[in-house]
């Protein structure tokens, strides 16, 4: 049996909702958003020092200066789910993603777990009131709560923590799953990283779609299919 044969055999044979998925950068690349990291990411061409929240807190209107400029006039502009994003609500599972782009949701996935958050809602430092980015005149150089107080996009920030109810239901995820599908993603960001060894410690199949070797593939991988995200994954739930 080919390997893809044997990944779909393991995916028919196991109930939905003990499969999760894990999704990273690369499962969005085929719907235009490019990686933070390696040689064409994004810390390529910008200086990450802007999403560091002190440097937010201290100068926001420099911040939200590369904010706009990056993700609300140029990644997250008009982007939409491609290939793998529908293949993955089709499997009815739930999701874990690293990713900020709303993509999965989009597509019709019911339970995502937004490890990093999202850049879909802001949020307000002060009184935490959140509001859907569509709410809110960006078009000013810094964007404003009701309350006055500056709004940051909902998503995880240098030196901020993981939202505490991601982290738990992901932990919780990971720990009764029994196939995990781990996609687009090197697993070199911690502590996300450590979410599919969880997953394997407690006896879950890792089932990874990557387009090269990650820190996964010789250490927990089960299955390793090599691609892109969006040629595999509608392969891998076709039936």
């Amino acid at each position: 049996m080919d390997r893809l044969s044997e990944a779909k055999a393991l995916i028919k044979e196991t109930e939905k909702d003990k499969i999760v998925v894990f999704s990273g950068a690369g499962i969005s690349i085929a719907s235009g958003i490019p990686p933070f990291r390696g040689k064409d990411g994004l810390w390529s061409k910008y200086d990450p020092t802007v999403f560091d929240i002190d440097f937010f807190l201290t100068q926001p209107a420099k911040s939200w200066h590369y904010i706009k400029e990056i993700f609300y006039s140029y990644l997250l502009k008009d982007v939409k789910p491609n290939a793998a994003h529908y293949a993955v609500a089709k499997l009815g599972c739930p999701v874990i993603t690293q990713n900020i782009d709303g993509l999965h949701q989009a597509a019709g996935s019911k339970e995502v777990v937004e490890f990093h958050g999202t850049a879909e809602t802001l949020v307000c430092v002060d009184c935490k009131k959140r509001y859907n980015r569509k709410e809110v005149n960006l078009n000013v150089e810094i964007p404003r709560c009701r309350c006055g107080g500056i709004l940051k996009p909902d998503f995880v920030f240098f030196k901020e923590p993981i939202p505490q109810h991601a982290f738990d239901r992901s932990i919780e995820l990971a720990e009764n799953c029994k196939v995990m599908i781990v996609v687009g993603t090197t697993g070199e960001i911690m502590p996300a990283s450590r979410i599919p060894y969880l997953a394997k410690r407690h006896g879950a199949k890792i089932i990874e779609v990557n387009v090269a070797a990650s820190n996964f593939t010789y250490e927990i991988t089960d299955i390793f299919l090599k691609g892109k995200a969006e040629e595999i994954l509608p392969l891998l739930v076709e039936e």
